[in-house]
């Protein structure tokens, strides 16, 4: 595995998102209340809508232009079901948020 440093803890707050760039790949950091920092694919395998744009509850996250819902905590689809997104392994030392996305490809959706 191949972590490399996306940001601190202060740049992301407990219920908060925000896009990072990571080996050249983006990658959605959310820092959900009470299980700590996930990372996703920053775009919806929809239509490729930035999923920072979108709104955030809890763990699950909904894309502002379809209204999918994705647990972004188990990577899976809420509303379609069906649909996914691709999980990039964190690891927290110290302050640093430390992310691999090696070998690991964004999801996309047929529908």
């Amino acid at each position: 595995m191949a972590f490399k440093k996306a940001c601190t803890l202060d740049d992301i707050h407990e219920g908060e998102m925000e896009t990072f760039e990571v080996d050249g790949t983006e990658v959605l950091l959310v820092h959900v209340k009470g299980e700590g920092v996930c990372a996703v694919q920053a775009q919806c395998p929809h239509q490729e809508v930035d999923l920072v744009e979108g709104d955030l509850d809890g763990r699950v996250l909904t894309c502002m232009m379809h209204l999918w819902e994705f647990d972004v905590v188990a990577g899976k689809g809420v509303n379609p079901a069906h649909a996914e997104i691709a999980q990039y392994p964190v690891k927290i030392d110290g302050e640093d948020v430390l992310i691999d996305v090696e070998g690991i490809e964004p999801k996309h959706a047929d529908d």
